[in-house]
């Protein structure tokens, strides 16, 4: 019912439905239906199919696409061609701040936990010597770890670093933590800033199986060189980060021209 003037609902501008769905569309009635089913269902969870789902809410398939679809731009749900439709796992947001995974964790009073799937010495080759500023033929020592938050998969990490400045590293015990603590705290290495690539990409059978995920999952691949106070590069890092948990939140900033009669004029004294 409308409330009536002078209501509660009336004076604070609420807006009451005829029923509880009654003045919305189809697919919105839908998607919000959809939206309580899902918290009720485990992160990655298979959905029922698009005719399934028309044949137990009573709508036309066009209808299940659009609430999807809707969801799908939501974070809320996830599609991987010829799998299905999947349940979203909540995300975790990165800032422009340069931390670690583990402070990035910590900060969001998550588990932060790591496993070293390989680590060895080898030549660094033409890419990592471009960011790493050597040469190709240089030994860099290199680090592949699955990176876990309440021990659930998060990234997949590959580190190069240049075995000359972290002699004794692949002989230690604690690569299961952070490693720019590690680099700080025992190499004398202060990572300050960073110049990071970001792309969209879809996870291959193997990356997909250590994530967790169906394989063609969409991921971040990101590409990151660590920086000193020199800014003298230290580390070659990619990564791979699960789009269904990990999102990028950045605050930008309008710069507005000045008038383009000239600089400014400075006061009168």
């Amino acid at each position: 019912m409308t409330p009536a003037p002078g209501s509660p609902g009336e004076r604070t501008g609420e807006r009451r439905p005829v029923d509880e769905y009654g003045r919305l569309s189809k697919h919105e009635v839908l998607r919000r239906r959809l939206r309580r089913e899902i918290g009720h269902r485990e992160p990655h969870s298979l959905l029922p199919t698009e005719r399934e789902l028309a044949a137990r809410y009573q709508v036309s398939r066009s209808t299940v696409r659009q609430a999807l679809d809707a969801l799908a731009e939501a974070g809320a749900v996830y599609r991987v061609h010829g799998a299905g439709t999947f349940v979203a796992a909540p995300t975790i947001s990165k800032s422009h701040m340069l931390t670690s995974f583990t402070e990035d964790m910590q900060a969001r009073g998550l588990q932060a936990s790591t496993r070293v799937l390989a680590s060895d010495e080898t030549e660094a080759g033409r890419r990592t010597a471009e960011d790493l500023g050597t040469e190709p033929t240089e030994k860099v020592t290199r680090l592949v770890r699955l990176r876990m938050a309440d021990a659930r998969p998060m990234c997949l990490e590959t580190a190069h670093l240049r075995s000359a400045r972290v002699p004794g590293l692949l002989a230690r015990d604690d690569l299961d933590g952070s490693l720019y603590r590690v680099l700080e705290r025992d190499y004398g290495l202060h990572l300050v800033r960073a110049e990071q690539a970001w792309s969209a990409v879809t996870l291959d059978e193997r990356s997909a199986a250590l994530l967790g995920v169906p394989s063609g999952s969409a991921a971040f691949h990101v590409r990151r060189v660590g920086m000193n106070e020199r800014d003298r590069p230290q580390e070659a890092t990619t990564s791979l980060y699960r789009a269904d948990r990990y999102d990028v939140r950045l605050t930008v900033r309008r710069t507005h021209s000045r008038d383009r009669s000239g600089p400014p004029r400075s006061p009168r004294v």
